[in-house]
């Protein structure tokens, strides 16, 4: 029996910066990876690129002076609100600062005990401690210290709302801030919105505007085209962003489909083999210590090529185990198990003997993996390379 599964390995290549040839420099990593392995590519394998590089050599950027241009060109007055921004000085402060640089004055809506992917301003006992519901409950900023105190992030050491409310004040604009988690209670401040939360964006405007809101727009409506001859991203704008300076942000990669299909097709010059190709960002998981979702980013992976789309369509071993072959063992259940497999036809939505497989797209999947083979810091592999990950048992 064939003893190895399914393989991924993070994959170094030069520090990349703007200008830089990615396809060529990918496919001259990948090449290198294959000869230093003794690696035999095949069809099945997956070379999938971070976000991260291929926005930064498109230079993909923009400054904080550009966001508050956009800003007051969009909105046209000197006070907005500003919903559910998560807690991080990493993918939302520096943007807000060109929100503060834009206005006079901002009220802020924060969701609370956490925000959306999982940071907390406090411990959620502390709900019940002081009797408060999540639900219907909205207070200002001295009622909230008066319940929470100061309350710092077990991860960062950040006192949250004292950092966002100082980093408004350097920008020379006044920072209200509001604790709720109803997004229309904001309305009895103001009706100008610029909802910053990631997955509920949608909802949450529709909300809003039903409610009587003058302009509602999202994260995605700003920097969606270029400002004084900045990066862009017409998708997302500033969804996916990441801190590249003090005055700059790095937004996430436009044009992700041509570089994946250039992708595939140097990689094919190279190796005779057309690979899947694909860009990921932050994976799809949440931490049950820390519950921190990890998916800051709009999506998993923006870009990929045509074989990655679906979901996994397979059999739960386990469950063909204790079920329709738990008088077998030994060589005559691997058997079973194989031709159990090789048998399969079409979807197994539904079928019992699938339940308990991961119900979600391989993309999602495939980037969770992705993200946590290459990390976030110093490992340098910008680039992952997989390998057998669409085997089955029955592959030899």
């Amino acid at each position: 029996m064939r003893t190895i599964g399914t393989v991924s390995r993070g994959v170094r290549c030069p520090v990349l910066k703007e200008g830089d040839d990615l396809v060529r420099i990918v496919t001259d990593a990948i090449t290198a990876m294959g000869r230093e392995e003794q690696v035999t590519f095949h069809e099945k394998d997956v070379v999938a690129v971070t976000e991260a590089v291929v926005g930064r050599t498109q230079g993909n950027y923009v400054t904080i002076d550009q966001i508050a241009e956009d800003c007051r060109a969009k909105f046209g007055t000197d006070t907005i609100a500003v919903t559910f921004p998560i807690l991080s000085r990493n993918r939302i402060a520096i943007c807000l600062k060109g929100v503060a640089k834009a206005f006079k004055k901002v009220y802020m809506l924060m969701s609370y005990p956490s925000d959306e992917v999982g940071n907390h301003l406090f411990d959620e006992d502390l709900l019940d401690e002081k009797d408060v519901n999540p639900y219907s409950d909205v207070f200002g900023e001295d009622r909230y210290r008066d319940l929470f105190g100061y309350q710092l992030h077990p991860f960062t050491g950040v006192d949250y709302v004292e950092y966002y409310k100082e980093l408004f004040a350097e920008q020379g604009c006044q920072l209200e801030m509001v604790f709720g988690n109803d997004v229309r209670a904001i309305l009895d401040y103001t009706d100008c919105v610029l909802c910053c939360d990631i997955h509920t964006r949608e909802r949450n405007k529709k909300r809003l505007l039903k409610a009587g809101a003058k302009k509602v727009l999202t994260l995605a409506d700003i920097m969606n085209a270029p400002v004084d001859g900045s990066g862009y991203n017409e998708e997302y704008g500033l969804y996916g962003s990441n801190k590249a300076t003090e005055t700059t942000v790095k937004l996430f990669p436009r044009d992700g489909q041509q570089f994946v299909d250039a992708l595939q097709a140097s990689l094919k010059e190279a190796t005779g083999v057309e690979m899947n190709c694909m860009i990921y960002g932050d994976g799809a998981f949440k931490d049950p210590v820390g519950k921190i979702w990890e998916l800051a980013d709009p999506v998993v992976s923006p870009a990929y090529t045509g074989r990655l789309v679906g979901t996994p369509n397979e059999l739960k071993l386990k469950y063909l185990a204790d079920n329709d072959f738990k008088d077998l063992s030994g060589e005559e259940l691997n058997k079973a198990m194989k031709d159990a497999i090789n048998a399969k036809q079409g979807s197994l939505k539904g079928n019992m003997a699938s339940q308990g497989t991961t119900p979600r797209r391989l993309t999602d999947l495939i980037g969770s993996l992705c993200d946590l083979t290459s990390g976030s810091g110093d490992k340098g592999t910008p680039i992952v390379f997989i390998q057998g990950y669409f085997d089955s048992l029955a592959d030899e």
